[in-house]
């Protein structure tokens, strides 16, 4: 089977999805914890899908994508790398064609993006405020002592749901411990705590947009019942959750690589040994200017196999021009 690789490598989790030549899932989609080691993620990530595969599959196109898709790129040789907008809209264009909307809340962030015509023409991104996304809702349940899948649950159960302040994650919880304090039920409480989040999804990352259906909801939030509920009752609109909700950023790229395999004569995919071999990350700070970027560089054994993060090119188009570490500029 010719097969298409897609990553994505975000601070929560890490997702991975090989796709056929029709586009469809080769294998069941990997969602893994990134557990702040993305290297091991990726690492264990291409060993599980190696160990399902035979000698006659082969990998045809890889694309990377989410915060740390450079360095993804680098360690697996990909083919495409994209930002999360692209891969989330092409993704959810995949599965529901005519989409005028993607919301997507992931572990740490979460963003919109406005379709038209299967053409991204507005988007937005809020990475600053972790009230309403992934990590937040865990954080909730596990003090209330719920799986996050009993707090979705429960939230259906809401005969009134409560009004909480959901404008930030410190308030958010205060609020909910007073209303606790104050006699109402866990459902209620749980209920409007999803109503307020959604209310700060859309006053802040949907500020300003024109929100029109059909509406796909996507990300690891979109498995949470309350929080459908919520989007649905706020845009008076039925919210789509594709299948694969929780990978599309993956199954996004995949489907980038599955397209530019047309005007390549051959992938950079480094063969499935790249999951045992040894990486060295490092970062160290420029100062051959006031700008200070801090400089990200990966080694393999003494090989330097790539360096980012410098905004006037100073490393990273020396260690492309040549490979070679002899040949970067000496520091200042």
């Amino acid at each position: 089977m010719e097969l298409y690789l897609g990553i994505d490598v975000g601070s929560v989790s890490t997702n991975l999805v090989a796709l056929d030549p029709e586009g469809e899932p080769y294998l069941a989609p990997l969602y893994l914890r990134t557990q702040g080691q993305p290297i091991a993620a990726i690492q264990q990530g291409l060993s599980l899908i190696s160990d399902q595969l035979t000698g006659r599959d082969r990998v045809c196109g890889v694309g990377t994508t989410g915060s740390a898709r450079q360095l993804a790129a680098v360690l697996v040789g990909a083919d495409v790398v994209k930002n999360e907008i692209s891969a989330h809209a092409v993704a959810a264009l995949r599965m529901l064609p005519e989409a005028r909307t993607v919301i997507e809340i992931g572990g740490q962030d979460s963003k919109i993006i406005i379709l038209k015509d299967g053409i991204v023409v507005d988007f937005a991104m809020n990475t600053v405020c972790a009230a309403g996304t992934g990590s937040f809702l865990d954080q909730q349940a596990f003090r209330l002592n719920l799986s996050i899948d009993d707090f979705g649950t429960m939230a259906g159960q809401a005969k009134a749901p409560v009004r909480i302040a959901g404008r930030c994650t410190v308030f958010a919880e205060s609020d909910m411990i007073h209303k606790q304090q104050m006699g109402h039920t866990l459902p209620d409480i749980i209920a409007g705590l999803c109503e307020a989040l959604v209310r700060n999804y859309l006053n802040n990352v949907g500020k300003g947009k024109e929100i029109a259906a059909p509406v796909v909801f996507q990300g690891g939030v979109a498995a949470n019942q309350g929080m459908r509920t919520a989007f649905a009752r706020a845009l008076s609109t039925e919210i789509a959750v594709p299948r694969w909700f929780n990978v599309m950023g993956a199954y996004g790229a995949a489907l980038l690589a599955r397209e530019k395999f047309q005007e390549l004569s051959g992938t950079k995919f480094r063969g499935w040994q790249v999951s045992t071999v040894s990486f060295l990350p490092r970062s160290f700070e420029c100062k051959a200017c006031p700008n200070g970027c801090e400089v990200i560089e990966i080694r393999q054994g003494q090989e330097i196999l790539a360096r980012w993060g410098d905004r006037c090119g100073r490393w990273s188009i020396a260690e492309a021009e040549t490979g070679q570490n002899s040949a970067a500029p000496a520091r200042g």
